[in-house]
């Protein structure tokens, strides 16, 4: 038994020892405080003006910054610290103003060919290195005040179909209360609405009332359906908004509700601040609609006179669009959409859901093939701003006609929007649409950039548990199995490399948890180590020769390495399908070492042992025992038989 490995294992297992070297190297930079600058809304360009601008203020300031650089549609700044970086934010968002996103940022100083590999830093979570808190406050409200408006057209339809005359009909809402009045001249006209009601709208608590004799009928939400509704809206908000997390690559982000209409946004070793404050943010949804061309948009534009049924609305050359007000789909049918550079340009591919709406769709395009059809984008973004001292917030809509294309035929469930400004916006588009609309507008009403906080001292605890743990596992297995011990302390450190590396790699969080999982693996990783050397020590007492002790110590430890690593892998994967947050973080940190140290510690060390002695006439093993060859193995096999 020559205990060789051929060629390619070496060569793979070269491979992966590199492989592990170069994606966990990113991890020995440090991040380098920066503000970034990007833009706040459509049209506006982050540019050299910019720059300078910005730039002006700072030294104005007496703030010192030590590089600046506008890269792609964002501007850096970097400082020597936190403290520097955070005045700079104040400064500049005061000299920009709100058209323009200054967001603090972790700028990496990773060099470029390691970011050209692909291989990037691992970050931490928010009790390592921080990260960003949004507190988002949702406008419940908005649900309520559509709710009502459709309910009040049904109601109005109802009424009239049934030819039952009505002097007025109007919503009411308060603060823990939604409904509707309808006001009467006869008696005889109230009753038959309130039995029409009654059946139609059983959601609503109907009661006749007349005031100084003025009849109204008043339909009361009921209290249950009013809660109902409200938490409906803030449970969708809060699933839109962890779609939009993931469409960013965020792991480990935390979305939970505060009180009766505030959602919280933890971001774990967030990047891009910006666009994380952008796109989650946003609320935005795309529009359908028929232009009208039997009349004059451009007259409409100078007159200020527009039809009844239409809307007056622009696209980004400032080129007006009569459309119809009627709308033939809307985003929320849209169950896929994916960005493309098509022979157009930039490009959206639009899958749509299958149901009413869709059919609704098919059949106004099929009606109207020859029509220009417009894609209205829908945005609604907060407004702060400061009356009486007092800071208030209002929700302005921007809307803008994306595409005009004439409808060539019937428009099943799939197509395309061209007519994009760039792939850039054709990603954010397809993003906001496949994460989902927010059914309400919501804004950003609090942001802080968190520090670490279980404190410096704890997590210097918490890395130094890996330290000491490794190198007193190092010290021992090398004491007590000598070479052997050495060729386990190398697939260790090899180990750690491959967890970290397939971190970094995923893109995943590092969390206090996820460092205990690693010092478990450390431990576990060992542990199969000690089975294999015992039971080569064991072999070795019988008396059997060491090739013979080594390729059986490997093939007979096998089974109990591989059960132990299974039944801990199960409980790993139950604790990742059943947990959340840091429990999940130190699932997923002790699934990948199990993984790896089934690699390092058994094929690794193999590796490294065979080098040593494989392929030749060895006489004595340097396992940390003393023994005496007294057969060999085949000797042994046929006395015991």
């Amino acid at each position: 038994m020559s205990n060789h490995y051929p060629l390619w294992k070496y060569l793979l297992l070269a491979a992966l020892v590199v492989f592990g070297i170069v994606f966990s190297l990113p991890n020995l930079y440090s991040d380098t405080p920066a503000i970034q600058i990007s833009s706040a809304e459509h049209g506006v360009v982050v540019d050299q003006a910019t720059q300078k601008k910005a730039s002006a203020a700072l030294s104005k300031a007496n703030i010192a910054f030590a590089n600046e650089a506008l890269t792609g549609k964002s501007l850096f700044f970097t400082f020597e610290n936190i403290d520097v970086q955070a005045r700079a934010q104040e400064v500049v968002k005061e000299t920009l103003g709100d058209n323009y996103i200054t967001a603090l940022y972790l700028k990496s100083t990773v060099p470029d060919w390691l970011n050209k590999l692909g291989a990037k830093a691992m970050r931490l979570g928010l009790d390592l290195r921080g990260g960003v808190h949004f507190l988002l406050a949702v406008d419940v409200d908005a649900v309520f005040k559509r709710l009502a408006s459709t309910d009040l057209r049904g109601i109005a339809e109802a009424l009239r179909a049934d030819r039952i005359r009505y002097t007025g009909l109007s919503p009411f809402h308060t603060k823990d209360a939604q409904g509707v009045l309808i006001n009467f001249k006869t008696e005889d006209s109230l009753s038959q609405a309130y039995k029409l009601t009654t059946k139609g709208y059983p959601d609503y608590q109907w009661s006749k009332k007349n005031d100084d004799g003025k009849l109204v009928l008043e339909g009361l939400m009921g209290e249950q359906q009013f809660q109902t509704i409200r938490q409906n809206t803030m449970d969708q908000s809060m699933t839109i908004l962890r779609n939009r997390v993931n469409e960013l690559g965020i792991s480990e982000a935390v979305v939970t509700q505060q009180g009766a209409d505030q959602i919280a946004v933890d971001l774990p070793g967030i990047q891009d601040v910006a666009q994380a404050q952008n796109i989650i943010g946003k609320t935005a949804t795309l529009e359908f609609h028929l232009v009208n061309s039997g009349q004059s948009a451009q007259q409409a534009a100078m007159t200020g006179i527009v039809p009844t049924d239409d809307i007056l609305e622009y696209n980004d050359q400032r080129h007006p669009f009569l459309l119809n007000k009627e709308i033939i789909l809307q985003g929320a049918s849209v169950s896929n959409a994916t960005a493309n550079f098509g022979e157009q340009g930039a490009e959206v591919n639009i899958k749509l859901s299958g149901g009413a709406a869709v059919a609704k769709f098919n059949r106004a395009t099929a009606k109207n093939v020859g029509r220009l059809l417009a894609v209205l984008y829908v945005e609604s973004r907060p407004v702060t701003t400061k009356e009486n001292g007092k800071t208030i917030t209002v929700y302005k809509t921007e809307k803008r006609v994306i595409s005009a294309a004439t409808i060539n035929s019937a428009l099943g469930n799939s197509f395309r929007i061209t007519g994009l400004s760039g792939i850039d916006e054709a990603s954010n588009l397809a993003l906001l649409l496949r994460a989902g609309a927010l059914p309400v507008p919501i804004h950003i009403a609090q942001e802080r950039t968190i520090g670490p906080s279980l404190g410096q001292q704890n997590i210097d605890k918490g890395l130094a548990s890996i330290e000491i743990g490794f190198v007193l596992v190092v010290i021992i297995m090398l004491l007590y199995y000598r070479v052997f011990g050495l060729a386990a302390n190398v697939a260790l450190a090899m180990n750690l490399v491959l967890i970290t590396a397939i971190m970094s790699l995923l893109g995943m969080v590092l969390t206090l948890p996820g460092i205990a999982g690693m010092v478990l693996t450390v431990g576990m990783a060992v542990d199969a180590n000690v089975l294999i050397f015992e039971r080569i020590r064991e072999e070795l007492r019988y008396g059997i020769t060491p090739q013979a002790a080594i390729y059986t110590g490997y093939a007979r430890a096998m089974t109990t390495i591989v059960d132990s690593n299974v039944t801990t892998l199960i409980v790993a994967i139950v604790l990742f399908s059943l947990g959340s947050g840091p429990v999940k973080g130190f699932a997923v940190t002790l699934t990948i070492g199990l993984i790896t140290s089934m690699i390092t510690s058994i094929v690794g060390t193999r590796a490294i042992i065979n080098l040593v002695y494989g392929n030749r006439t060895v006489k004595k093993l340097s396992i940390g025992i003393n023994y005496k060859v007294k057969q060999t193995a085949f000797e042994r096999g046929a006395a015991n038989s």
